[in-house]
């Protein structure tokens, strides 16, 4: 076909040894890798990676390296494949080999959506629903890049036959797609900055598609279908980030609705100019009061339920020690006591020194890659306005805050510092080593998990102004550092070290450990 008249050269990789299944395997860890190292530009579609079971699988994988390694030794590949794939090209690509629970929503929200788009009067919203590391921001990207693989198909493409999604490529899906206006709204500014490297670098899709909700709501455009990843982040009507932003909230309510009422939020916004949404969901997320609240998540699940327009992802792919461990961790937050599960080869570790954490996580990021120092917003950030200046000063160990609020984790630097919150949510690190300060204690008197006001120090995390005014108790806020370390301890796929603030929180989790 057209597309492929500009290549100029072919490789064979021939082994009498490989079978049918192997080489689809082959194939989509080959096209993986090529998305991951971001040299070239894929022409492939995705609908064919699924990550499929067959006899002998591992040895033939550690086969595949060599394949790899004599590509690579012809200059095919700039980097090794642990490289590869502790890069976010590589683990935000759309070239993503499904896990079954993943391809099944892909299907059924699919089916849910091309049904709606039939409808030339219809609007709907579509939510996803999903414990952190279950793949959420893959479901919006893998989505995007497939509508738009049916929207340009040819006849003559010749669709993988054993793609779960080959019955999808028909001309009138194609009819159905073919003026189809697409965003993916990422209210994370990292994690936005992350997803639009990888549009860029992948055909049919554009950087242009990935905003801000404020990039949206100020767009004057009209979408069919609007994604938003971490949704439970969108803001509502109080004190924005700065004052340009709280003038633009304003301006964006007086421009869609007349008037700038306090109980319009971004995701208003979205709808106003969106026909179809997809809402990607995770309850136990939000972690400041503006987030969008609790009781406005749950009425759009109510009513994606009622309209059978429900997706939930349950497989943990970020930690390998799976659900299990998540439901601990989340748990021991809420004051119960859990028995610790089988965790396998996953490494939780409790320190009573913070130095001997940071020598350890140095260690694993020399070892692995990708292990990092994060913490609960316990401390001012003192550093922001003067370098010289310390923020974190524990067991003679001192620390600054993250130096960059963009892509933190892969800037120079990030070892030797310790990133917040809204550093991490949506990334994945191998090892997270977790300070968990002195915002969360155990009350002498009770014996009970409780937040510690006066040293939560994000100022936006604790404000009680305008409509948000006493809707903000010490049980909201327990609710929201509960959360954030929630996220804190979900972050580490191979293993979370722990240093606890508070002694007697500190025995405590000792104690579960042993459970």
């Amino acid at each position: 076909s057209k597309k492929n008249e500009s290549l100029e050269s072919i490789r064979v990789v021939v082994d009498h040894t490989f079978n049918k299944s192997v080489c689809l395997d082959l194939e989509s860890h080959l096209i993986r890798w090529f998305s991951g190292d971001g040299r070239y530009r894929i022409l492939n579609g995705n609908d064919g990676l699924t990550d499929a079971q067959y006899y002998d699988r591992d040895v033939y994988r550690e086969s595949f390296r060599d394949v790899f390694e004599a590509l690579r030794a012809e200059g095919l590949f700039s980097r090794s494949i642990p490289q590869i794939e502790n890069s976010d090209l590589f683990k935000l690509s759309p070239f993503k080999a499904l896990t079954d629970d993943q391809g099944i929503a892909i299907m059924d929200i699919l089916e849910g959506l091309l049904e709606d788009l039939d409808n030339p009067s219809a609007r709907s919203t579509l939510v996803v629903q999903g414990n952190p590391g279950t793949g959420k921001t893959i479901i919006a990207i893998f989505l995007m890049k497939l509508l738009a693989d049916i929207r340009d198909y040819d006849d003559r493409d010749g669709v993988e036959p054993d793609s779960m999604f080959s019955e999808f490529f028909v001309p009138e899906n194609r009819e159905l797609l073919k003026s189809l206006r697409m965003a993916l709204v990422i209210p994370q500014q990292s994690l936005r900055m992350s997803v639009k490297k990888v549009f860029k670098k992948t055909p049919k899709l554009d950087a242009a598609m990935v905003m801000s909700p404020f990039q949206l709501g100020e767009s004057n455009e009209t979408y069919d279908l609007v994604l938003v990843d971490e949704t439970h982040r969108l803001g509502q009507r109080a004190n924005q980030a700065s004052g340009v932003q709280n003038k633009k909230f304003r301006e964006i309510n007086e421009a869609l609705f007349g008037s700038d009422d306090p109980h319009y939020t971004q995701l208003d916004w979205i709808k106003a100019r969106s026909k179809h949404q997809l809402l990607l969901v995770d309850g136990e997320q939000s972690v400041r009061p503006h987030d969008l609240s609790p009781a406005a998540l749950n009425a759009e699940i109510r009513g994606s339920k009622d309209a059978h327009r429900f997706f939930r992802l349950t497989t943990q792919m970020r930690v390998q020690a799976g659900a299990d461990y998540v439901e601990f961790v989340r748990a021991l937050l809420r004051d119960e006591a859990p028995s610790l599960p089988d965790l396998g080869e996953y490494e939780l570790r409790l320190f009573d020194d913070l130095g001997d954490m940071r020598d350890a996580i140095r260690r694993k990021d020399a070892e692995v890659g990708l292990s990092r120092l994060v913490a609960g917003y316990a401390w001012d950030w003192v550093s922001r306005k003067n370098s010289d200046a310390f923020d974190i000063e524990l067991d003679g160990e001192r620390l600054r805050w993250n130096g960059t609020d963009k892509d933190w984790i892969n800037s120079n630097g990030s070892l030797e510092e310790v990133g917040s919150i809204h550093t991490v949510q949506g990334y994945d690190l191998n090892y997270a080593g977790v300070i968990i300060g002195p915002d969360l204690r155990l009350d002498p008197v009770t014996g009970q998990i409780v937040a510690d006001r006066e040293n939560y120090r994000d100022k936006k995390g604790k404000e009680n102004t305008g409509h948000l005014k006493d809707a903000f108790g010490d049980d909201d806020l327990l609710t929201f550092i509960r959360n954030i370390y929630g996220v804190l301890l979900t972050r580490g796929m191979r293993g979370t070290y722990v240093y606890v603030c508070d002694p007697a929180l500190r025995e405590r989790l000792a104690a579960a450990l042993k459970r």
